[in-house]
C-alpha cells in the first residue's frame, strides 16, 4: 500500500498503484495518474474514463474491452467503438490503464497490456 500526493490532499492506493477507494476520485487524480502512465488526457479520453466509472458504479465491475467497445459504439458513435481507438488513447490497455487513471480498482484477470 501506498500514498500519492495530489492538490495538498493524500490519497491511498494499493501496490500496484490502483486507488484504494474510488470515491475519492476527482479530475485532479486523474491527471496525476495519467501523468504517470504518459497520457495527456483528452476530451476522448474523458470520455472513456466516465464511461468506466459508470459502468463500474453501475455494475461493480469493470467492463471487459468487448463491452467497452459496443457501449462506446452506442453512446459515441461506431468511430469510438474499435480496439484500435481505444489503444491510441489507452496504449497499455483501456481496461488496465483506463481503469488506474480513472480510479478504479485493478480489473480482475485482465489482459490487457
Amino acid at each position: 500500500m501506498g500514498t500519492i500526493q495530489v492538490g495538498g490532499a493524500g490519497f491511498e492506493t494499493t501496490d500496484e498503484g490502483y486507488l484504494r477507494d474510488f470515491t475519492k476520485w476527482n479530475k485532479q487524480v486523474a491527471e496525476h495518474f495519467a501523468k504517470e502512465e504518459g497520457i495527456a488526457l483528452s476530451d476522448h479520453h474523458w470520455e472513456v474514463l466516465n464511461y468506466l466509472r459508470h459502468f463500474y458504479q453501475e455494475y461493480k465491475i469493470s467492463p471487459m474491452v468487448k463491452i467497452l467497445m459496443k457501449e462506446m459504439g452506442k453512446k459515441f458513435g461506431a468511430e469510438k467503438a474499435s480496439r484500435k481507438y481505444l489503444y491510441e488513447l489507452f496504449p497499455k490497455g483501456p481496461s488496465l490503464q483506463g481503469t488506474k487513471i480513472a480510479g478504479l480498482p485493478k480489473p480482475l484477470d485482465c489482459i490487457d497490456g
